[in-house]
């Protein structure tokens, strides 16, 4: 049987309600790519003031491609998979490089960049194009699994592949960017994982809902289990110099900055135990200054417990694969997200260091 779904209901529900975006003013195919690579994993809150930064920053694809990645990272901070911002620098390049600074407007040659995958081509040339291509995100896999009452494992490939290929074959032939658009909204603001179905304007039609059974989809196998880490963090300093860290290409951290960290048991290390493994590891004659409380930092399969501890070191000595920055040339710079967060504390303490 051929499905359906009440696309004048839902087209006059989304006009009517739809949330004020700034990607949404002008669809310029740059702000759309842009919009939709942060929004992925992340919500429409956190994603606007960084939009915004962006897209002063760099307001065309030749800035993004102009700039750093250091740069790039840096306004990224914060967002996290900042595989995404990699990409986006790579894509810039690529885009400069072969298509004079423009996205283009075909799926074949959007394919051909770095980090574009099913769903942001299908937002481009949707939202930004108006071509009859579904973007299928998880708000939209979850609003089909409900409406049509679908047992199949959201977190399949497979299935993904299906309803991607089902919401394309349910837009239509008039403005189909329009529904592409408001599936999204309707996942986002309605039919959450807690669904608010009486304000819902498909309700009367989706048979998870006439059934009774909303809170049974969308059935969704469960993902790798979370792994603990517990890490002794040593932030040294000498002067106003850290040592500190940069991911390599190719590690979960790469481009970012860090404190150097030991890797430890759930009993955390005394100041003593992590001074000496200092002093044996590295050579640095150092003295602790302060003592601060744990910090979790999570990444993806992972929560990590990080246990700082800040030295004072009277000497500069080279250490293999780290390096002393500047304190002010550190601020310029993006660290992990558990890292940030004790850089920012490290910055408001008033304590007397070495001159």
């Amino acid at each position: 049987m051929t499905k359906c779904l009440e696309t004048d209901k839902l087209k006059a529900w989304f006009l009517a309600e739809k949330r004020e975006l700034p990607w949404r003013e002008q669809a310029d195919p740059y702000a759309v790519w842009i919009s939709e690579v942060m929004l992925q994993q992340t919500q429409v809150a956190v994603v606007l003031p960084y939009f915004q930064r962006w897209m002063q920053r760099f307001p065309t694809i030749a800035d993004l491609a102009a700039a750093s990645i250091d740069e790039v990272i840096k306004v990224w901070e914060g967002l996290g998979y900042y595989s995404r911002a990699r990409y986006l620098h790579e894509g810039a390049k690529y885009l400069v490089e072969h298509f004079n600074g423009q996205l283009p407007a075909s799926e074949e040659r959007l394919k051909t960049i770095k980090g574009l995958g099913p769903y942001t081509i299908g937002a481009i040339l949707s939202f930004a194009f108006h071509q009859k291509k579904a973007a299928v995100d998880g708000n939209v896999l979850r609003v089909l699994a409900r409406y049509f009452q679908l047992e199949d494992d959201i977190a399949k490939a497979a299935t993904v592949k299906k309803l991607r290929l089902l919401a394309e074959s349910l837009l239509p032939d008039e403005e189909p960017w329009i529904i592409s658009e408001a599936l999204i909204e309707l996942g986002a603001t309605v039919c959450q994982r807690k669904a608010r179905c009486m304000e819902c304007p498909l309700r009367s039609s989706c048979l998870s809902y006439r059934n009774g059974v909303v809170d049974r989809f969308p059935v969704k196998s469960k993902g790798a289990q979370t792994e603990y880490l517990y890490r002794a963090v040593a932030v040294i300093r000498c002067q106003d110099r850290y040592l500190v860290k940069r991911g390599k290409k190719g590690e979960i951290m790469s481009d970012l900055y860090e404190f150097p960290f030991f890797p430890t048991q759930k009993e955390r290390l005394s100041s003593q135990q992590l001074r000496e493994i200092i002093q044996q590891q590295w050579g640095l004659m150092v003295c602790e200054k302060h003592h601060f409380p744990s910090i979790m930092q999570g990444f993806t399969r992972y929560q990590a417990r990080l246990d700082p501890v800040l030295f004072a070191c009277s000497e500069e000595k080279p250490v293999a694969d780290l390096e002393w920055v500047e304190q002010d040339v550190l601020k310029q710079r993006a660290f992990s997200s558990g890292h940030r967060r004790l850089f920012e504390q490290i910055q408001a303490l008033d304590l007397p260091l070495p001159a």
